[in-house]
């Protein structure tokens, strides 16, 4: 047994385990080592839009998964979620939630779409002139 900085004595190996959240495992241990999504070209903004798609495995026949991947299949399967979203409902960090997500899309369990950039909306004066129009009618 050694002792810690606060001078109260740890097991070996208690690194790994913490009192209030259990066992921890490590981000990198999840993802196999990967920091980035697969090869898909899709950009996994905080934003982008996640929805599941119609192969993705039913409850209990995605044994192939993993925990984390069938964590963020769940909670997509009740509505589309943002990443940011999905990160927070799985109590992951976000750059896990990508390479998740990376695989899942790979598996075509999910469909990834963003939402429309401000710079493509109408103008707010244009709708404001339409509304006119129509109450001028």
């Amino acid at each position: 047994m050694s002792e810690d900085s606060g001078g109260t004595p740890r097991d070996a190996g208690s690194q790994w385990y913490d009192n209030e959240a259990g066992p921890l495992v490590r981000p990198y241990a999840m993802t196999g080592g990967r920091t980035k999504p697969g090869p898909t070209g899709v950009r996994f903004d905080l934003i982008a839009l996640v929805t599941l798609d119609d192969n993705a495995p039913a409850p209990g026949d995605d044994t192939a998964l993993g925990p984390e991947h069938r964590a963020l299949i769940e909670l997509c399967r009740t509505e589309t979620q943002s990443v940011a979203e999905l990160a927070a409902g799985a109590d992951l960090p976000v750059g896990v939630v990508r390479v998740l997500l990376g695989d899942l899309l790979e598996m075509g369990c999910v469909k990834v779409s963003r939402p429309v950039p401000p710079a493509q909306l109408p103008d707010e004066k244009i709708l404001r002139e339409v509304i006119d129009g129509l109450r001028a009618l």
